[in-house]
């Protein structure tokens, strides 16, 4: 007698493999392999010598420009916040040696209107590698307008760049040494209060009120923001701090009115104010009333 069969059930088939691939794109693959691989071989066979990086990273901070864009200061709340910039972090890699780093763009959805992003960092001797993924909404924050979308696509790149630079910036700093990072700020800090050494203090502190001028600060702004010191007082920390402010204002870190507030004039300020002048205009005698006249002194007829 026969028997029927069970019906015997098989796995889904595993989903076809791409039917074409562009020699483009099989060349590009293959080149990115090749280089990472050569990239890792030339480090192993070049390996960073710490002591000549310590003295390239002295030669370059002692340079005035790089000095004064090496730091960012901004509000935030009641207190300021203050820090290494990118350009900051990229130079250390660069006289580290090794380093490779980046910033790549994974997604793009403009329905969504966000990105999706991707900064990473890794030291080729050590092999050891950062990275973090995170998403950029497409607007822009504006104290005037609050909340803005960003349609067009320069605005996008622009504001997907900024927001990466300072994920970029931690990723590098966590593949570099500890102490390399502070010995750097330490030559920074003294070449910003002590770099311009070669021109008198009193030609840095016009030079500094001229350039704030041109921002639109005033003196008085500034003597305000140094706890009510004037000018001639400044020090060279002061000039190096007003320097950090300058190049975050101009970098769009920071507006003027947020570092400098105007000053609001109170109600009870008002009051005083309309007081005194009250007290000053009864004291003073009013020539508009007639003079009085002494005897004899009237028209003979």
């Amino acid at each position: 007698m026969n028997y029927p069969v069970a019906e015997q059930q098989f796995a889904a088939p595993a989903a076809p493999a791409p039917a074409f691939i562009g020699q483009g794109t099989a060349v590009e693959q293959s080149r990115a392999v090749a280089e990472v691989q050569a990239a890792v071989i030339v480090a192993r066979q070049f390996p960073r010598n710490e002591a000549l990086a310590v003295q390239k990273m002295r030669t370059a901070f002692r340079q005035q420009t790089l000095a004064a864009r090496s730091f960012f200061r901004f509000n935030r709340g009641d207190g300021n916040v203050n820090g290494e910039t990118i350009q900051f972090a990229r130079e250390l890699a660069r006289c580290w040696g090794n380093i490779h780093h980046g910033l790549n763009e994974l997604r793009r959805d403009d329905a969504a209107g966000e990105s999706e992003m991707q900064a990473w960092a890794w030291d080729l001797e050590s092999n050891e590698r950062a990275s973090t993924t995170f998403v950029v909404p497409h607007v822009r924050f504006t104290k005037t307008s609050g909340r803005k979308p960003l349609e067009d696509p320069r605005d996008v790149y622009e504001n997907n760049t900024n927001n990466g630079a300072r994920r970029l910036r931690e990723m590098i700093f966590s593949v570099l040494p500890d102490w390399y990072r502070e010995q750097a700020k330490e030559v920074a800090n003294y070449t910003l209060e002590n770099g311009q050494g070669d021109r008198p203090r009193s030609q840095r502190i016009a030079d500094c009120i001229t350039a704030f001028e041109n921002l639109g600060v005033t003196v008085q702004q500034l003597e305000e923001n140094r706890a009510g010191r004037t000018s001639e007082k400044w020090t060279n920390l002061d000039l190096a701090q007003l320097q950090i402010i300058a190049e975050s204002i101009r970098r769009g870190e920071v507006t003027v009115d947020e570092e400098f507030p105007q000053q609001h004039v109170t109600a009870a300020e008002v009051v005083q104010q309309h007081a005194e002048q009250a007290a000053t205009a009864s004291a003073a005698p009013n020539s508009s009333w007639p003079k009085a006249r002494t005897p004899g002194s009237g028209a003979t007829s």
